[in-house]
């Protein structure tokens, strides 16, 4: 049986670690883009070091990414050679309103992205568009805080509307926003928040994703009135929590650990919050005000599939005496059982598997695993006949041992699959650490961590392998 004839195999990126151009098209700045490279970047990225501007004596990686912006036309080439079906990529919001509440669009940044969806539909490869991935103008982030302010919800139905409106036609497959769970690990990376002295952060992330959550639902409403054909899913930052041990505190802690994910698709896919999620905010004293209207909306416009990451499982336990993993904004205990990645990321190829069927008994909705790959030091070679070339091996193996368990879910589970797109199927910059050197691509970028290199492009050897899995629907996978 294996993967349905219509699967869309393809690949992912985002604006923010591969476009670049900053200064052209009339683009504004956005929060990713003064998120620095080394040791400060994860106190920008928690919202704890206020950085707002480019300072000087810091290296920005977000502003020459890979230079996308310039080369889109050579990277959809070769992401047809392997018989793309789809490729996700993301809209930079200051790109189309730089300062992100102008009442008229920018027509340079529009024209840009019609650009890159007529490049694809020229291969035959369809757009998966993500609309907001980590991105935040900072005039939005400076004048009203950011997702704090109600006042984001009008700004993105805005935004929205225009997209739907201007792509109508070239491109069907819609994402909100990007990991919208990731708000609670990673604040300002998230959405642009900064905490104010005096603040309560969680109160401000709850209600910052409660804004987010209205918008989501107006995008899903606004995407069907504008274009019936339009698909628009959720997509969170998934990975089931595993008991580190049977004792019935560790199981406890597990489940909480995924409901905190759980809850902003328990919304986007239901319409309204659980239960679980209304006793939380009253512990907090957190009272999140949602008119008639907004309430309507959310419950009416919930999403038509679910789309989610996957780079490992999670684990956790109530005891002291575990180690804790390293290297992941998810704070967990070290699995015994697993091996891991460089970064310390732990690989597990069933856990997608069983992730998948958790997700898909919850919702019974379409799935689409829109990231999944390994992170990893690549060494670029001469392949004896005048060529460069990646060895990546262990890439292949990680890869194929993921497709297998997609697979299994499909076949011998029942989950209804609609497409896979690997993690930066072209190296671009890492959003956790902002290293180059953390590669996840089939395609080796010459770029290092201070931004140094030529910007070539050299397929691995891990490009032919992913060819032919398309070419064969996922059943060549040696």
């Amino acid at each position: 049986m294996g993967f349905p004839k219509n699967f869309l195999w393809g690949g992912a990126t985002a604006a923010n670690q591969c476009e670049g151009g900053y200064q052209e098209g009339g683009r504004g700045l956005a929060n990713v883009d003064v998120t620095p490279h080394g040791t400060e970047r994860f106190p920008v990225m928690l919202g704890t070091r206020k950085m707002l501007e480019l300072e000087d004596g810091y290296y920005y990686p977000a502003l020459e990414g890979i230079d996308f912006y310039h080369r889109y036309k050579e990277d959809i080439a070769l992401f047809a050679e392997m018989g793309f079906k789809t490729f996700r990529l993301s809209i930079a919001w200051s790109r189309i309103f730089p300062k992100g509440d102008e009442t008229e669009p920018n027509e340079e940044g529009l024209r840009f992205y019609e650009d890159v969806f007529r490049e694809c539909r020229k291969y035959g490869i369809e757009p998966l568009v993500t609309i907001t991935h980590f991105d935040c103008p900072i005039h939005l982030i400076k004048e009203y805080g950011g997702w704090k302010s109600y006042k984001l919800v009008e700004f993105y139905k805005r935004l929205v509307t225009t997209l739907f409106t201007r792509f109508k036609g070239l491109v069907h497959y819609w994402l909100t926003f990007n990991e919208i769970n990731m708000i609670l690990h990673l604040p300002f990376m998230g959405a642009g928040l900064v905490f104010e002295e005096g603040e309560d952060p969680k109160k401000a992330q709850y209600t910052s994703v409660h804004h987010e959550l209205i918008a989501s639902a107006w995008a899903v409403k606004l995407a069907h009135e504008i274009d019936p054909e339009n698909q628009v899913g959720c997509m969170m930052a998934a990975g089931d929590y595993y008991p580190y041990c049977c004792m019935p505190e560790d199981v406890w802690e597990a489940k909480m650990q995924d409901r905190a994910n759980l809850m902003f698709i328990d919304v986007q896919a239901r319409g309204y919050y659980p239960n679980y999620a209304k006793k939380l905010f009253e512990r907090m004293g957190l009272e999140l005000s949602l008119s008639d209207a907004d309430e309507a909306v959310m419950r009416e416009n919930t999403v038509d599939f679910i789309a989610f990451s996957y780079y490992s499982s999670r684990c956790v336990t109530t005891r002291e005496d575990v180690k804790e993993t390293t290297g992941n904004a998810f704070k967990g205990t070290k699995n015994p059982y697993l091996k891991a990645s460089e970064w310390g990321w732990q690989i597990d190829a069933l856990g997608l598997r069983i992730t998948m069927n958790s997700l898909f008994d919850r919702y019974q909705k379409p799935l689409f695993v829109v990231e999944n790959g390994l992170g990893a030091k690549d060494t670029l070679v001469d392949d004896g006949n005048g060529a460069f070339t990646v060895a990546d091996d262990y890439r292949i193996e990680y890869l194929r041992a993921h497709i297998e368990a997609m697979k299994a879910a499909v076949e011998e589970d029942g989950v209804e699959l609609w497409g896979y797109t690997p993690w930066g199927c072209i190296d671009l910059v890492s959003a956790s650490t902002g290293e180059m050197s953390k590669r996840y691509g089939f395609i080796y970028v010459d770029r290092d961590d201070e931004g140094h290199g030529s910007m070539a492009r050299y397929r691995k050897k891990s490009f032919e392998w992913y060819r032919r899995v398309i070419a064969s629907n996922g059943e060549v996978l040696d």
